[in-house]
């Protein structure tokens, strides 16, 4: 049980670690509670609640991996390289396309309940 509550702990200090370090994953988080404010406002249904909480699942999710992905490659190639840099640029493009597909799963949920005012 205590290997158990360990990991969990463990997995705490990474969102911890990102949400302090990690410039974008601030602003997720940011974003995150103003759809879930606006959901609220606009009284979307279980399923839009649904919808939006698995965009944010994907970004956050993204957004861990790209920051384990870069602090690897830092500590294997602390000097420039362009085999690092492909793999940070791909990781950080991951990132981009979730939030990317997050913003229109947003928009298709929002937008109209925003236009019919």
């Amino acid at each position: 049980m205590k290997k158990l509550l360990n990991s969990f702990g463990y997995a705490l200090e990474g969102i911890s670690y990102s949400l302090k370090t990690q410039r974008n994953m601030k602003i997720h988080f940011l974003i995150m509670f103003a759809v879930i404010l606006g959901g609220f406002i606009f009284k979307i249904s279980i399923m839009e609640w649904l919808l939006c909480l698995i965009a944010f699942a994907l970004v956050v999710t993204s957004e861990l991996f790209n920051t384990a992905i870069e602090e690897a490659v830092n500590l294997a190639m602390p000097k420039i390289n362009t085999k690092a840099k492909i793999a940070k640029d791909t990781a950080a493009s991951g990132v981009l396309f979730s939030a990317m597909i997050a913003f229109i799963i947003g928009l298709c949920i929002f937008l109209p309940k925003i236009l019919k005012g």
